[in-house]
């Protein structure tokens, strides 16, 4: 049984040398097209749109805290 495994494994096509495989790194690559300048988002920089962002979180945080104060859903622990 073991003889019939090892006689179809050495005349397997899988384990011939005759084909080479394809060599990927010898092609060049297509060439690239350039890329179109960005339009900054609103006219600004990153930095100024980070400013902008940080400035958006703690007013949503702010109005959010108020907002459970208003609707007593704030616990204020007393001691």
């Amino acid at each position: 049984m073991l003889d019939n495994l090892r006689e179809s494994a050495a005349s397997s096509p899988f384990l011939e040398d005759e084909e080479e495989l394809p060599d990927f790194l010898s092609e060049t690559p297509p060439p690239q097209k350039p890329r179109k300048p960005r339009k900054p988002f609103l006219g600004m920089n990153p930095m100024q749109r980070f400013a902008l962002s940080v400035m958006l979180f703690f007013t949503v945080c702010v109005l959010g805290v108020m907002a459970m104060f208003v609707f007593g859903r704030f616990i204020v622990p007393t001691f």
